[in-house]
């Protein structure tokens, strides 16, 4: 379970930050940043928040309530940021996730003096010097909390997409691709919110001008 024994060391604000929605097919890529000042969160964060692909959707949705009411409360502050799936085509995923995460940081109202980011790599020019820790939504209750934060914003982002796009099933796979989705491809094409580099939709889009 994740705790604060990688941001206890760190007399400073410290952010946790993860993303969602690197391997979609359609939608942004989304990153959350949370830094937790008040460290006595009331149990049902201190014990709930997790890697929020551990967690169901229902969990996931409840514990993201908890987290804007414990930042109504002063207790922490929240960052999001995106990168369009037009800027995932022009940059490639990996710097599109790290231009979101710059997004989400430059989002909050504190700036951070530390950051500890999910994953194995590092951006390049970030505001603040920053750690990365693999695996770090199971480790970081910072990082959990960023990474429950930008999968349910996403979500319900590609839930308002679904109304704008209604053949490829976003709400349900949030662009994924699923069996509804690529039946959704092959009926009505390819969308704006498709990501244009990713082979699944070149060969689609390769299909369609044959």
């Amino acid at each position: 379970m994740p705790d604060f024994e990688l941001e206890k060391n760190m007399n400073c604000p410290v952010a946790g930050i993860d993303e969602a929605g690197r391997g979609p097919w359609a939608g942004p890529v989304v990153a959350g940043a949370v830094i937790i000042k008040d460290k006595n969160l009331p149990a049902d964060l201190l014990h709930g928040l997790d890697d929020s692909k551990k967690l169901t959707a229902k969990r996931r949705e409840a514990l993201y309530q908890r987290l804007f009411e414990e930042e109504a409360a002063g207790r922490l502050v929240i960052g999001i940021g995106e990168a369009s799936a037009q800027e995932i085509d022009e940059m490639n995923i990996l710097q599109a996730t790290f231009l979101a995460m710059k997004r989400a940081v430059k989002a909050l109202p504190i700036v951070p003096e530390q950051a500890l980011i999910d994953g194995n790599r590092l951006p390049k020019d970030f505001p603040c010097r920053a750690q990365a820790v693999v695996k770090g939504d199971g480790r970081s209750l910072s990082i959990a909390a960023a990474s429950i934060v930008a999968k349910v914003y996403r979500d319900r982002l590609m839930c308002r997409l679904a109304e704008k796009y209604p053949y490829y099933g976003f709400e349900k796979n949030a662009g994924y691709g699923t069996a509804l989705h690529i039946e959704g491809l092959k009926r009505y094409g390819v969308t704006s919110e498709h990501r244009k580099s990713y082979r699944p939709i070149q060969e689609i889009l390769q299909k369609n001008a044959a």
